[in-house]
């Protein structure tokens, strides 16, 4: 049978291209929910013993512009079909509130399929932890609908972990290089390298000194913030980064804020206006 009549595609053959367009978006359908099965398997977390929500994040944009545009195949690869999973590991005991802050930013830039599980290591979590990504949402079943999949499992762990794409990647430790991963999901580093050297410092300082630090050291962070908050509006300058986040969630971990100066008060109420920190607040609560 020709496929052209009078120049034009014959009908059966639109019909038969329609067919096999959604047998190829079926396909990736299934490849989807096995490339999901295969990850749970395949991760030695995958012995969980609650599964706690599903969801997706329905929260409002804020007023916040990161600078750049990030794409998810650029950076990650393209994988049609496939959902891009990252899996933590985090102790109850020490939340991480800065990743919980770069969940609730990652939802409103991608479709985020968000689950939380307990690890039988856990003998204890606090309640707001288990609902800590948000409700179960309806559609969760359907992970062809996400762009990715954020996995926190609460476990007995003395260091968080982050794993992506288990088969290709290492394992990630610390929050504070999970966060700088996360961060790059959401907003290209500073190309300016003094200026990208001044974000990593300063989030060094949040998770070694304001976090871990003695109350001289927390007082000594908090000088330095006040005087750098003194000459710009965010800790990097002109534009709200990492450093910001990193910073703002061990100030109110280590409850600095109650002792902040002038610069460092004001910029916290300017950190709390953009609306990303809620998450990190109600579980200090």
């Amino acid at each position: 049978m020709p496929m052209y009549q009078n120049g034009e595609v014959q009908p059966a053959v639109k019909a038969l291209e329609a067919r096999q367009d959604e047998i190829m978006r079926k396909l990736y359908e299934l490849k989807a929910a096995v490339e999901g099965l295969a990850k749970t398997v395949t991760t030695p977390d995958a012995d969980l013993d609650l599964t706690v929500s599903s969801s997706l994040s329905s929260q409002s944009p804020t007023s916040t512009a990161f600078r750049g545009i990030t794409d998810l195949d650029t950076l990650l690869g393209k994988d049609l079909g496939a959902l891009r999973d990252i899996v933590i590991n985090a102790n109850p005991a020490q939340p991480p509130l800065t990743l919980l802050v770069l969940h609730s930013v990652l939802c409103q830039r991608y479709r985020v399929l968000s689950s939380v599980h307990v690890h039988s290591s856990a003998s204890s979590v606090p309640p707001q932890l288990l609902s800590c990504l948000g409700p179960r949402h309806p559609d969760s079943y359907a992970r062809q609908m996400f762009q990715l999949g954020f996995t926190l499992i609460w476990k007995d762990v003395p260091k968080l972990q982050m794993k992506f794409s288990v088969q290709n990647m290492c394992p990630v430790e610390g929050e504070a290089n999970v966060a700088r991963f996360l961060f790059k999901l959401l907003s290209p580093y500073p190309s300016d390298p003094a200026v990208a050297t001044l974000v990593d410092s300063w989030v060094d300082t949040a998770f070694f000194q304001l976090a871990e630090g003695s109350a001289k050291e927390r007082a000594t962070v908090l000088r330095a913030l006040n005087s750098a908050l003194g000459r710009s509006p965010w800790l990097a300058g002109p534009e709200f980064s990492l450093a910001d986040i990193a910073c703002y969630c061990c100030v109110l971990q280590s409850a600095s804020a109650l002792s902040a100066p002038t610069n460092v008060e004001r910029w916290i109420k300017a950190c709390e206006n953009l609306g990303h920190f809620g998450p990190a607040k109600l579980h200090l609560k």
